[in-house]
């Protein structure tokens, strides 16, 4: 059962890593990782540029433009929130890290690639409504950076990971 277990994902596996199937893979998964939902894109790049080296910025530059698009979705999940719901209901801490975001702007948006709080952090942005397109630039940077810094580490510092 093991075995036949590990040759079908390896055999999905390599058919998701295949390029014409790998990239719109990646950028799915990175959108969808980039919402709300708790999904992890990273080893769908990884995998993808592990199997095709010659995809390793194309990978990247889908996997940014997916998770910035997904982020992009968030900022308006929580502009729509705020025009939904009203100001009431903040608590002491919820005001205190609304406040936070506002002193930084759309700069915070830098720090949507990071794991647990960036996509809540985007769609903070949008409650706030942070000016979108400065948010958008910011996002696309530090998702730029993460996933180059991700992968290029996966294949080159720990490739024993692989």
């Amino acid at each position: 059962m093991e075995t036949w277990i590990h040759a079908h994902i390896t055999l999905l596996l390599a058919w998701l890593s295949l390029p014409q199937n790998g990239l719109s893979t990646v950028f799915i998964v990175s959108f969808i990782s980039a919402t709300l939902l708790p999904l992890g894109s990273e080893p769908a790049v990884f995998g993808l540029v592990s199997l095709n080296p010659e995809l390793f910025w194309a990978a990247i530059t889908v996997a940014t433009l997916g998770n910035t698009l997904g982020g992009m979705v968030s900022w308006g999940m929580g502009f729509g929130a705020n025009k939904a719901v009203s100001h009431k209901f903040h608590t002491t801490t919820h005001l205190r890290a609304l406040k936070w975001l506002g002193s930084l702007g759309p700069k915070a948006c830098l720090l949507s690639w990071l794991p647990v709080v960036g996509d809540p952090l985007c769609a903070m942005a949008g409650w706030l409504q942070l000016p979108f397109w400065p948010c958008v630039a910011y996002m696309a940077m530090g998702k730029f950076l993460r996933y180059l810094c991700m992968t290029a580490a996966m294949l080159w510092i720990f490739p024993g990971l692989a």
